[in-house]
């Protein structure tokens, strides 16, 4: 039985028809995976996934990142909410995912994947939006192709987050100075050898270059990369499966009200290759 699917925007975002047992046999998977890497976020309705059968769709697709085990039944969930009571470790970092990013950038072998899943939704906001980093790297001049081919960017926690809390305390701020930076290439020359930038908040300067130039041109590539055209934005149903492919793509979520207890399942796929430089 082939995949079928239908293409929600032309460059990121494709539906996908399937009965939920054939999903959940594993006999798609491989289609799934090509799937997900060409068009950076899938979307199924209407599976109303339980965790033990989101977690089995995401072993069928790629080594599960397993995180701290709090209680049976948890391996590698992750519950995605403001709520400190529900996940504190994540709570206290969310306002940070209203910010565009790429996960892991903190890693030298950033997730490859992750799947989502809501439980709670609010009634206003809390869209979901995502562009693709192949397709904003492929529409740029070659010449700048050329020039950005060379460059590094170090990451860091404070640059991530500072930009989404301005008013934060020197002991937050201290917090996130002390997690570790991360170079990487702006452009990663996949192991298919098609090429995407390697842009996040969390980037904060290029090597090498003056703090300026630098400033100027990391924030001319986000403005590229996230113009509408390059756009998904997923509004959640319930019995929503949404799945994108972190190497490729940026994410982020639309404010919401805090108290309207907006949960998602997560489960997120160890990473596959190390971002390499074009070469």
């Amino acid at each position: 039985m082939a995949l079928q699917s239908t293409e929600l925007t032309p460059n990121t975002g494709s539906e996908i028809f399937v009965d939920k047992s054939v999903l959940l046999s594993g006999a798609l998977a491989g289609e799934l995976r090509a799937l997900l890497v060409q068009r950076g976020v899938i979307i199924a309705r209407g599976l109303n996934l339980t965790d033990d059968e989101q977690r089995a769709l995401a072993r069928s697709l790629g080594d599960l990142r397993l995180g701290t085990v709090k209680k049976e039944g948890d391996e590698g969930l992750m519950k995605v909410t403001f709520d400190a009571k529900i996940n504190p470790e994540y709570a206290q970092f969310f306002f940070g995912s209203q910010l565009w990013h790429m996960d892991g950038t903190y890693e030298e072998v950033p997730p490859f994947a992750t799947l989502l899943t809501p439980r709670v939704l609010s009634e206003t906001g809390g869209q979901t939006e995502f562009v693709s980093n192949y397709a904003a790297y492929e529409d740029l001049p070659d010449d700048e192709k050329a020039l950005l081919d060379t460059l590094t960017v170090v990451h860091t926690m404070q640059a991530a987050l500072f930009p989404g809390k301005r008013d934060c305390s020197p002991e937050e701020f201290a917090m996130w100075c002390a997690y570790p930076n991360r170079e990487h290439p702006l452009v990663w020359q996949h192991k298919s050898g098609r090429k995407s930038l390697v842009l996040s908040t969390s980037g904060s300067h290029i090597v090498g270059m003056h703090p300026l130039d630098s400033h100027d041109l990391l924030q001319r590539l986000m403005r590229h990369a996230t113009q509408e055209k390059y756009l998904y934005r997923h509004t959640w149903q319930m019995g929503d499966l949404l799945i994108w492919d972190n190497t490729g793509t940026m994410h982020r979520v639309t404010p919401f009200p805090e108290e309207s207890g907006r949960q998602l399942h997560r489960f997120t796929l160890n990473g596959e290759e190390v971002v390499r430089g074009v070469v």
